[in-house]
């Protein structure tokens, strides 16, 4: 279902990702870091489905739909750093920081931080050349 997508970010050069693609590999590493404390929580599939929702203006059945598609993608998917890469790639520098809101927002749906989330958080905005303070700065707006 997802071949073409799993193996262009599998490649050792990978081409551009398409918006869709892009779309999907954003939800994906979303659902990538609601599972990472082993409690994929519903108020977190929630967020998730608000997040997708308003980013890219679909309605909430589609956000839905799209998360779900993640849910798959995740489980097939390759590790975190391939994930990233395609969506630095894909995305300029000044939305990433758009990208690390929706992580936090996710990550703090829970009312509740936890180090495997804030792990993973930290590799992200690594690979996305986030700066650890730039990534404080979007956990704020979202906590706000």
């Amino acid at each position: 279902m997802f071949g073409k997508l799993l193996s262009n970010l599998f490649a050792a050069e990978p081409a551009p990702l398409p918006p869709a693609d892009c779309r999907l590999a954003l939800a994906a590493l979303l659902v990538r870091l609601a599972s990472a404390d082993g409690d994929y929580a519903m108020v977190e599939i929630e967020h998730i489905d608000r997040v997708l929702a308003a980013r890219y203006s679909l309605s909430p059945f589609a956000a839905t739909a799209l998360r779900r598609e993640a849910e798959e993608l995740e489980a097939e998917a390759p590790d975190t750093v391939r994930f990233t890469r395609a969506l630095k790639d894909a995305v300029p520098h000044e939305d990433r920081m758009a990208i690390m809101e929706a992580l936090w927002r996710v990550a703090l749906a829970d009312a509740g931080r936890d180090a495997r989330e804030d792990a993973l958080i930290r590799l992200v905005a690594n690979l996305l050349g986030i700066s650890d303070v730039d990534s404080a700065i979007a956990r704020q707006r979202v906590a706000k």
